[in-house]
């Protein structure tokens, strides 16, 4: 069974992970990656479509014990048998704006990854198919090092699982129009 990071775009999936499988001694899974190079992703009103029952067939011939998967797509490719932890990086809308810039991401695209991440999509996701091996670590404002511990943390000892919700902090700043209006 594998470690999983997971998390909306621009959270730091992939940074996190890069250091955790240096320290921890484990080959990295990309699903992009993986999904990329075969030729999966299909362009679609602007965003990338992946045909999720080709990559799960894909990902189950190359998971072994010593891996750690990363990648958005985790809670929809893989099985729960395959996981052992499954960690969701969260991150503030506010901050995934500026990210999501700097990306040079068009609007609508901001607004929908955005949108996901005030909703908890990706999480509410994982939590249904994953349910106990499922853990949240909120990574706003923290240094890469300071992502890598808190997962190592939950890793080894389970602590450090985080309750997050944005909806909450958006609704309390009257910010909802800012991210979900047209």
């Amino acid at each position: 069974m594998s470690i999983v990071i997971t998390g909306n775009p621009g959270v730091g999936k992939h940074t996190v992970a890069e250091k955790i499988a240096q320290i921890l001694g484990l080959s990295i899974i990309d699903i992009n990656k993986i999904a990329k190079d075969a030729g999966m992703f299909e362009e679609n009103e602007g965003a990338n479509d992946v045909d999720t029952e080709k990559l799960k067939k894909i990902l189950a011939q190359r998971i072994s014990e010593n891996n750690l998967i990363v990648g958005h797509l985790a809670p929809y490719v893989l099985e729960k048998n395959q996981v052992k932890k499954i960690i969701v990086l969260r991150r503030s809308p506010y901050e995934l704006i500026t990210v999501y810039k700097n990306r040079k991401y068009p609007d609508a695209k901001i607004k929908e990854n955005t949108g996901s991440e005030i909703l908890g999509i990706i999480v509410h996701d994982t939590i249904s198919r994953f349910e106990e091996k499922t853990v949240q670590i909120n990574i706003t404002g923290k240094t890469i090092q300071e992502g890598v511990e808190k997962v190592i943390t939950l890793i080894s000892s389970n602590e450090g699982n985080e309750k997050v919700d944005w909806l909450d902090l958006v609704t309390k700043n009257n910010d909802l129009r800012k991210f979900f209006a047209d």
